[in-house]
């Protein structure tokens, strides 16, 4: 019973759904890590620089001596969602860019069928004889 449990898990874990999905997991935790530092080392301080040597990541609203609320934290998460949303959009966009692309593409194919000019039955184009009416076709 445990074998059969897991050669079924096996089989579920090898699928390649499964495997694409677990490879488009790590990449995504390292294109995480990428767009924050994009923000926290490239984006952030040359803004905070623009507006009077100001480091986001340092500005806080302090309630009292144990609370403060870190709204420069979230300002770069902020700015880093909306990086990788944009990333995403772009991705997205390409894809069916390319998807409308091979759909055209596949319309504008040659036919493989045409109509017997007598009985207006779809016959492929190779036909000379309708197999429908039996009608010599050109």
């Amino acid at each position: 019973m445990i074998k059969n449990f897991f050669n079924e898990f096996k089989t579920f874990a090898m699928r390649g759904n499964v495997m694409d999905m677990a490879v488009g997991i790590i990449i995504g935790a390292a294109f995480g890590k990428i767009v924050t530092s994009l923000v926290e080392d490239v984006i952030m301080p040359p803004i905070g620089w623009i507006l009077g040597n100001v480091d986001f990541s340092d500005l806080v609203l302090k309630l009292n001596d144990d609370v403060a609320i870190k709204y420069g934290a979230f300002l770069n998460t902020v700015i880093s969602f909306i990086i990788v949303a944009f990333a995403v959009f772009i991705l997205i966009k390409g894809i069916n860019t390319l998807q409308a692309k091979m759909i055209k593409a596949e319309a504008d194919a040659a036919p493989t069928t045409k109509k017997c000019p007598y009985c207006c039955s779809e016959i492929a184009i190779e036909a000379t004889r309708c197999p429908h009416c039996t009608s010599q076709v050109k």
